[in-house]
């Protein structure tokens, strides 16, 4: 019985290397087929890189970001002031859009224009009630045509916590500036 077990053991671990041999080969083949088609062919811009902002201030992929609010009179007057730096040698023009995050209905906030190392949006904070998902989409061309997409997405779910508030535009202006200096200190590349 202790022979026979042997036997069997024996058999049954050259059955097993066989196995992993033509898995091996078969996940080869199976990788080489998923790499054949599904890699971006030679010219075709790569994937969208999506960031995730979650502070007053961002910085990371060639991108600085600052957000404040500047009170009105009223709530229908105070206006979400974002200062955005882009490095122009990635990025020539950007798009901001609104989303539901439940129904995902998507509205332009911003058509896509040239953004020439800085640009101010200036937006009502109450837009953000309605849809309060923001994506600040960055491409690599002046003009990209309704179906190109972006090279980068900094995705925001509503006005940062931390977002200052201020009563004059000086004060604003330097606290932007201040705070994407800060930002990009400690950015990714």
């Amino acid at each position: 019985m202790n022979d026979f077990a042997r036997a069997i053991g024996t058999i049954a671990g050259i059955r097993a290397r066989e196995l992993r041999a033509r898995m091996s080969r078969a996940a080869a083949i199976a990788a080489g087929i998923a790499i054949a088609c599904f890699a971006p062919a030679p010219g075709v811009m790569a994937a969208t890189v999506e960031a995730h902002g979650a502070l007053d201030a961002f910085a990371g992929h060639g991108v600085a970001m600052a957000w404040g609010v500047l009170r009105g009179r009223d709530d229908a007057s105070t206006l979400v002031v974002v200062r955005v730096d882009a490095d122009p040698a990635r990025y020539r023009s950007m798009a901001v859009a609104g989303i539901d995050p439940f129904t995902r209905a998507a509205q332009v906030i911003v058509a896509p224009a040239a953004v020439a190392g800085t640009r101010t949006v200036r937006l009502p904070r109450a837009r953000f009630a309605d849809l309060p998902r923001t994506e600040w989409r960055f491409y690599t061309g002046v003009a990209p045509a309704a179906g190109d997409a972006p090279a980068l997405v900094v995705e925001y779910h509503g006005v940062p916590d931390t977002t200052p508030e201020f009563d004059d535009e000086a004060t604003l202006a330097a606290s932007l500036a201040e705070r994407i200096a800060r930002a990009r200190r400690g950015a990714t590349p």
